[in-house]
């Protein structure tokens, strides 16, 4: 399994209302920054789908790091 796998993984995929309405204003302003000709459905698919990859990575890393910093902890 690869590190993109075991962060996806280690992601719920399940996002709040306020994490979902950051999520769609960042995909229209990538889609409106396109040219029209580059506004496929094809470039759309793709832009959600780094959108989606690239906050999951971040949730698995932010995951990461809280688990070691308890680890740590004199308290953990």
């Amino acid at each position: 399994m690869t590190n993109k796998e075991l962060n996806l993984e280690q992601c719920s995929g399940v996002f709040d209302p306020e994490e979902l309405s950051v999520l769609g204003r960042l995909y229209d302003s990538a889609i409106t920054a396109l040219p029209p000709s580059m506004r496929s459905p094809e470039n759309r698919t793709a832009i959600a789908k780094l959108i989606l990859e690239r906050t999951a990575a971040s949730e698995a890393q932010l995951a990461c790091l809280t688990n070691f910093l308890i680890t740590i902890s004199p308290q953990g």
